[in-house]
Order: structure tokens, then sequence, then C-alpha cells
């Protein structure tokens, strides 16, 4: 699949190198969930500069130096000592003793130098504090384990806080993106595939290419796709997950295969994973995972308790729906009732899948300072899909959500309208309308 996107980033990664190379030597993260494409992003932004690309695999330090040395010197076109065994003294050899060269120097899953040297930050914030400013080095590195990249340059107590000068967190594809691959790839296209594709990949690059280079983009040859033997898809949200949680996952799996039913308060997902207190792995989720959203309705304090929780991606979602949610049939491989139960039971589960796709693309229209939903705890009629505050002072767009205009009750939602503006939105001049799929 050919390159997508990300224009803002390259345009931000070149002026760093310019920076870098005129004035003195930039330390740039890059991080975001596996799969987001970001070493993909690097090598865009350096094609054709013959960087020096180290990548952290889970071997001994000696046998990485071994390795890490012959890139260098090969890159470098410099002799490399064998006796360079560390890679401390392997970063002190590039910084103190080849400070004469302007260079890229990409350290890819960098995440994983604790588990090489626990004490390698410590000797880099050294190095890099005594040579930064006399050397040119474009120094990128990548990780896509969230709560340790975050820990390792974010944390207060850490040897590398503070010291990076650009940390990029790498998104999604947006709406105008899977638009675009749709088109390129299948032209005939209908809503109905546009929707499974956003609601199955998330617009994570990965997936997006998988389903392309595989010729699945009706909603039919994606699960055929996805859901078979020796599919990618399969084990990849638990993996994704082990990777973050580490072996202590059981209780964030129960929690998210809850929300991802549907079952979204504090106490209902309390009282399906037997009563205990769940408060400090949903904090977990939200700030240091990421994973998950706290959802208030619109207007209301952070202090309320009207609170629900929302799966922030697309794919993890769609994963605990499905293939977690039907393990023995995983297990017992009947591939075929599983694929059964996705094409029969998708249309009312894209249901949740329309109204995020709609909220994502008013809020990537640049024409809103707050999109949400309201509801009224406890008064389920009064809940409104999509509440969205217009830059324009005093104006919103009050929307309902429907696949099919037929399911529409004009009267219904003007009730809930009316009930809204006596309570959030008196004074505004308000839109009212129904989004449906021919709306995408």
């Amino acid at each position: 699949m050919k390159f997508y996107d990300r224009k803002d980033e390259l345009a931000e990664l070149g002026d760093i190198r310019k920076k870098a190379f005129s004035d003195h030597s930039r330390f740039t993260v890059i991080t975001g969930r596996r799969r987001i494409g970001k070493t993909s992003l690097i090598l865009k932004a350096l094609e054709g500069k013959n960087p020096i690309y180290l990548f952290v695999g889970r071997k001994s330090e000696a046998v990485l130096c071994r390795e890490f040395g012959r890139e260098i010197a090969e890159k470098l076109g410099v002799f490399v000592p064998e006796e360079i065994r560390t890679i401390g003294s392997l970063f002190r050899y590039l910084m103190e003793v080849v400070k004469d060269k302007s260079f890229d120097l990409i350290i890819d899953k960098f995440q994983e130098l604790s588990n090489v040297n626990p004490s390698i930050y410590a000797e880099m914030q050294d190095i890099w504090d005594r040579n930064k400013e006399k050397t040119h080095i474009n120094l990128i590195v990548s990780g896509s384990v969230y709560s340790l990249m975050h820990e390792i340059f974010q944390g207060k107590k850490e040897p590398l806080f503070g010291r990076a000068d650009n940390i990029m967190y790498i998104r999604p594809f947006g709406i105008a993106t899977l638009k675009q691959i749709m088109k390129d790839y299948s032209p005939k296209y209908t809503k109905e595939d546009l929707l499974s594709f956003f609601a199955i990949t998330g617009g994570v690059p990965k997936y997006v290419e998988l389903f392309c280079d595989n010729n699945a983009l009706t909603l039919k040859k994606m699960v055929e796709y996805a859901v078979r033997e020796n599919s990618p898809f399969t084990e990849e949200g638990r993996n994704l997950l082990i990777e973050e949680f580490g072996k202590n996952y059981a209780t964030y799996f129960s929690i998210l295969g809850a929300i991802a039913e549907g079952i979204n308060t504090q106490n209902q997902i309390q009282m399906l994973v037997g009563g205990k207190s769940i408060g400090g792995q949903l904090k977990r989720l939200i700030e240091d995972y990421e994973v998950l959203s706290r959802m208030r309705p619109i207007f209301s304090n952070s202090g309320t308790h009207a609170v629900r929780y929302e799966i922030k991606d697309p794919f993890i979602k769609f994963w605990f729906y499905y293939f977690d949610r039907n393990r023995a049939l995983i297990e017992i491989r009947n591939f075929g009732h599983l694929r059964k139960i996705v094409l029969e039971n998708f249309p009312t589960y894209s249901g949740d899948m329309l109204e995020r796709y709609f909220r994502q693309m008013l809020a990537e229209s640049g024409e809103y300072v707050e999109i949400g939903s309201w509801w009224k705890p406890g008064k389920e009629q009064y809940q409104i899909d999509i509440v969205a505050i217009r830059t324009e002072k005093n104006h919103a767009d009050v929307i309902e959500v429907k696949r099919s205009k037929r399911n529409f009750r004009r009267a219904e939602f003007e009730e809930k309208v009316e009930h809204l503006k006596r309570k959030e939105l008196m004074g505004y001049e308000l839109k009212t309308y129904c989004l449906t799929m021919d709306d995408m």
C-alpha cells in the first residue's frame, strides 16, 4: 500500500532535521500504539538520507552492540572498535568521537533498552547533556508501549525527563484519509463498506494495509479475511494489550470486555467483575494506557456521577466484542460460525460506531469547539447522540444518528431537544437534524 497522510508530521520532522544539522543535536520521540506506522513515518521522512537504523531486539547487550556497530560503520564510514560491548559506550562513541559528522540516528523499540540494560537511560542522559550542544545528530527514538514511553520521557523521576525536544504521538488515519483509500482501492465502495472499514480498522494503518493488500474491502470480505485460521487479527488485541498491561492483565481484560458489550458505568462493571473495586484500574486505563475515555454529558462538571466509559480504539472494541467474547469458538476453530455471528450482528454493533464516525467527522471539520453527547441519568428517553457547539458564539448542532432515515422519529427527537434547551442551551441558536449512512 502506498504511503498516505502524515503531511504535518513529515513537515515537522523535516524542520527538526534542519535545526539539528544547522544548530545543534535534536532528540525526537515518536510514540503511539502498535501498528500505527511509526517506523514507516520515520523512514519516509528520511527517505534517501541513508540514516543509521538501530532496532532494539531482545538480545544480549554485547550482541546488539556488535550489530549496531556494523550498521554505524557502514552508514558513517568510520571504524567502530569491537571492544565496545555496551550501549552506553557505543552512544558515547557516537557523540564524542564522531562529532564532526551530521547524521540521522533512529533507535526503534527504544523502550526495550530497559530490558537490555536498566541503567542505559541514565547513561544516555549524561552523554546527551554533555554533547548535544557540540554535535549535529538528528536523534529519533520510537516505541509502541505507550505507558513505558510516557514514563521514560515524562516521568519526573526518570533520567530522560525533559530531554526530548519533541514528542510526537502518532494517531490513526482520519475520516478523509480512509475515504481516499477506499476510493483508490475500491472505487465502487458502498457506505456500508466505509463504515465497516472504520469500525474494524479504526484507521490503524497496518490493519488498513492488510485489508487493501488482500482486496478485502467489503464487510463480507473483511470478516472472511479477519475471522479465519491463522488470521493476523485473532490474537492481535491480546498481544497489543498484554504488551501494555504485563502479566496482571486479567482484570483489565474483564473491564474492557464489559465495556465492549455496552456495560459502561463503574457500578455495572464492578458487579460484573465480582464486586471488587475497579476505580484504580479505570484510572490507569484512562491516564496511563489511554485505552478508555471517560464520557460525561456535555456541559456537566468534572464531579458529576453521570459518567460512562468508552473504549477509544475501534479495533480494540471490535476485538473484545467478537474475538475475546467468542474465545470458545476460536479454540475449537469454528471460524465459520464466528463469521456468521459477526455478519448477522454487525448492523446492530455498527450503530454505535456510526455515531462515533460522525463525532470524528465533525471534529475534523474544524467548525466546532466542543462535541459530546447528552443524557439525563435515569431517564434514557432524554439521551441525545451528538451535541456540537460551533465556533460561532451561541450556536450549536443537536443531532440524532440513525443507520436509516426511516428509523428517525422527528417528534420524539424535538421533545428531547426542547428538554435539552431548557436545561443547557437556553439562548443558543440550534440546528437540529438527523445523520444517517447517506451522510457519510
